[in-house]
């Protein structure tokens, strides 16, 4: 067993932290950098653009990549976003910390003004939440005014920093091919909704939102127009960068009404409605387009369907995917039903059932011979060499395979979904009797059905009777938008369905394999911000708002005379000690923020350096002090699509940013599990080895470190 010393003024701990998160800073902001991820062994690549897949590809080895990679997984789980943003500021965070170290600043004080500080940030920032019901009814409310133009015809004023366009307008370009599917449930009176020639900036212009904004720390609270928003109809924007840049593009996608094939319309689809959720889907993608579209489809299908109303949940219980290569991107849909790829001798099973109506079953766990359900305990003491003996002899299995399948025949059962594996054998059997057996069923995909179709899960086939089948269900082979079958030889899509089932598919394709988990990841990324965004009922504005805000809060907390935080060790400190304790470590924070900001600025094409985006973030906090209420500051410049650009960068007569949203739980959680794992890291003093691994530490170059026990 080896000891070693954390080192407290250079913390080993730390410094690892900080090496493993830059990895992952090229991910912040919406211009990510791909990286392609190696297999030594089978030589195969993967493309991840995530803080989750890079942690899943490292090998963390070291205590501290551990709780890295177990504090991004708990991201992961709880919101599917933030994550980038957690590991980023796990870096910065870091470094100011060994900065406060070296600075001999004690660890009571770090931990406890840290802490007190980022609390402070997260009270400041609720003045810049935005409820969805204000921002939908902006959403729909909201009509296309031309402006007063000054100066040249077609070009509109600017002066400094202002924006001369509220509005941010997507030119649409539906080929003569394309059909359009209208929902014409924006009922609001002089409201003409057209959006299937243009789609509106979903945060425009908040006329709603708090048309007085003051926070405890403004000097003087700041009034908001809250006007209408205008814009020219005769000026489009092409944007050409995610997040701050985005641009719906061109539609690929072909809108089929009435066709039986159920492929939903993509963008073209009309999703104003009074629920908006199309626009709030625009708002969050932060410039995915792909996932983006699929997702205005999904809203459009449910809202028909009447899945949901006013600000109510997505139902994400009823939405799968499934990932199809060998097709461009293009092709990519949302299909209702159940969309699984299919071997060569399934497809020709189902072939065969041309539309005919089926008998369905669902199985609730495995369709193997040894499969035991949770719980199952097996008589102790006893050794099982061979459950079913076989007298007759034959392969293993034989006769549990003839017995299951005769049961199946009997009730007619010509589909079965199993939530588990197939027994290879069976599967085979089930084919050559043109029975369909489809294994890796998710439990939302059994229950959809069971619902649809009157079908009860059962666990073993041996429970099987007459009501436990369900009826109505079809299979067919899944075609793409323009009717062609899909035949890519060892996998063939598969589309399942039965009358009524709220169930809905994205189908992501790609004719690379390495970029399917990333789409999958895009497109779930996106679904979940929508679904957090609903159920938190308000959203941040986005790129880089309430990041800037904090900045300036603690900047201006790290110049106020008092106690740096009320916690009793801080208390028990010498007094002199305070305010110096205070100002360094409130300052180590805000240098955080602001590595933060000027890595996004980098990553969004908006500053060259770091030098120049910290400068441009200067200018704005400067900007903001002056203006007396930040908060408010920060709020218009959004509402103007200004948040943190340069003061020098040119205005361009067809550019302008696109508005976008965060989440407000997973912002503000991601920000504390970050300091969290800092803070944790900080207060280890030491590192204790055990294993056989004596002579590998010898070896080693920091074999000094250690101290064997």
């Amino acid at each position: 067993m080896a000891f070693r010393d954390a080192n407290a003024r250079r913390h080993i701990g730390l410094q690892q932290l900080s090496a493993l998160a830059s990895t992952g800073r090229t991910f912040l902001g919406p211009m990510k950098s791909h990286k392609f991820i190696v297999d030594e062994i089978t030589k195969q690549s993967t493309l991840i653009c995530s803080a989750v897949r890079l942690m899943e590809s490292l090998d963390l080895t070291s205590a501290v990549g551990q709780l890295l990679n177990e504090t991004i997984q708990a991201q992961n789980k709880e919101f599917k976003t933030g994550m980038s943003t957690l590991l980023f500021l796990v870096g910065a965070w870091s470094n100011a910390v060994v900065e406060c170290l070296q600075q001999n600043v004690p660890v009571p004080a770090i931990v406890s003004v840290m802490s007190e500080g980022l609390n402070s940030c997260c009270e400041r920032v609720q003045c810049l939440q935005i409820p969805i019901h204000d921002v939908k009814k902006e959403l729909c409310s909201s009509r296309l005014r031309p402006k007063a133009f000054e100066g040249k015809t077609g070009q509109a004023g600017c002066d400094g920093l202002t924006n001369p366009w509220d509005l941010l307008c997507f030119q649409r370009d539906i080929s003569a091919t394309e059909e359009v599917i209208p929902i014409n449930s924006c009922s609001h009176q002089g409201d003409d909704c057209n959006f299937n020639k243009l789609l509106v900036s979903p945060l425009a212009g908040f006329g709603s939102v708090a048309s007085v904004v003051k926070a405890a720390g403004d000097k003087s609270s700041s009034v908001l127009s809250g006007s209408g928003v205008t814009a020219s109809s005769c000026i489009t924007r092409k944007l050409t960068h995610s997040r701050h840049f985005s641009t719906l593009g061109k539609s690929r996608f072909t809108s089929q009404p009435g066709n039986f094939q159920g492929h939903l319309s993509g963008p073209s689809a009309d999703v104003c409605g009074c629920c908006g959720l199309g626009h709030l889907a625009v708002a969050l993608s932060h410039g995915n387009q792909t996932s983006v579209k699929l997702l205005q489809s999904i809203a459009a299908y449910q809202q028909e369907r009447a899945e949901f109303s006013g600000c109510s949940q997505v139902n994400i219980s009823g939405i799968v995917t499934c990932c199809v290569l060998g097709l461009p991107e293009s092709y990519s849909c949302v299909s209702p039903g159940f969309v699984k790829l299919v071997s060569p001798e399934q497809a020709t099973v189902i072939k065969h059932f041309a539309d005919k109506p089926l008998r369905v079953l669902l199985m609730d766990g495995d369709l193997t011979e040894g499969y035991r359900h949770l719980g199952f305990n097996r008589p102790t003491n006893v050794r099982t060499i061979l459950e079913h003996p076989n007298p007759q002899g034959g392969r293993a299995g034989d006769v549990w395979v003839s017995r299951m399948l005769d049961i199946l025949m009997s009730f007619e059962v010509n589909l079965v979904l199993v939530k588990g594996n197939v027994c290879k054998n069976f599967m085979e059997r089930c084919i050559a009797s043109r029975i369909l057996v489809i294994g890796c069923v998710a439990r939302d995909v059994l229950c959809a059905f069971g619902a649809a179709t009157g079908a009860q899960a059962v666990t073993y086939l041996s429970q099987l009777n007459a009501s436990s089948t369900g009826n109505g269900a079809w299979a067919e082979l899944w075609k793409t938008s323009d009717g062609r079958a899909v035949d890519l030889g060892e996998l063939l899509p598969a589309r399942i369905s039965a009358g009524g089932i709220p169930l809905l598919t994205a189908v992501l394709t790609t004719a690379l394999p390495s970029k399917v988990q990333l789409l999958e990841d895009q497109f779930w990324t996106l679904l979940y911000r929508l679904h957090h965004a609903l159920k938190d009922g308000k959203v941040f504005p986005g790129g880089g708002a309430v990041e800037l805000l904090c900045l300036s809060h603690i900047q201006a907390l790290a110049v106020q005379p008092g106690q740096p935080g009320h916690d009793r060790v801080v208390r028990e400190l010498p007094s002199p000690w305070l305010a110096e304790y205070k100002s360094i470590v409130l300052q180590a924070l805000a240098s955080g923020w602001k590595r933060y900001l000027s890595v996004l600025l980098c990553n969004t094409a908006k500053a060259s350096s770091e030098l120049e985006a910290g400068a441009s973030v200067d200018h704005h906090l400067q900007k903001a002090a002056a203006c007396g209420s930040p908060s408010a500051y920060i709020l218009e410049e959004f509402r103007r699509g200004e948040v943190l650009r340069s003061g020098s960068e040119p205005l361009p007569d067809q550019v302008t940013d696109l508005k976008v949203c965060d989440n407000v739980a997973a912002k503000t959680e991601a920000w504390r599990r970050a300091l969290d794992l800092v803070l944790l890291v900080l207060q280890t003093d030491a590192e204790i080895i055990t294993g056989p691994s004596r002579n590998q530490i010898l070896n080693s170059p920091v074999s000094s470190e250690f101290i064997f026990l």
